[in-house]
């Protein structure tokens, strides 16, 4: 991918949920939610603290990663879907 965010921003490519319940019903597309999980597929460099350094990212590539429904800003980069948001939105990573 050609993209590299700025500040402390991550770029996330969202993962889509299963499409049964746990008793096996399928969930048609039109009832399913934005998933809220994600892979991450690239870092800026560091947000910036109150004297000027750089503050080094908690996020690498490839962290599967927690964020809330309506968080960050969705983009389409060489034809991938993906979301752009502030490293602060994030709720956590999944092991």
């Amino acid at each position: 991918m050609k993209f590299k965010p700025l500040l402390d921003r991550v770029a996330i490519r969202r993962v889509e949920e299963e499409k049964r319940t746990a008793g096996g019903l399928i969930i048609p597309d039109t009832a399913k939610e934005k998933p809220s999980q994600g892979i991450v597929v690239a870092v800026g460099p560091g947000g910036r603290d109150e004297d000027g350094k750089v503050v080094a990212m908690t996020l690498k590539e490839g962290d599967h990663v927690l964020f809330g429904k309506w968080s960050g800003t969705e983009i389409k980069i060489d034809g991938q879907d993906l979301l752009i948001m502030k490293e602060s939105e994030i709720l956590g990573i999944l092991e």
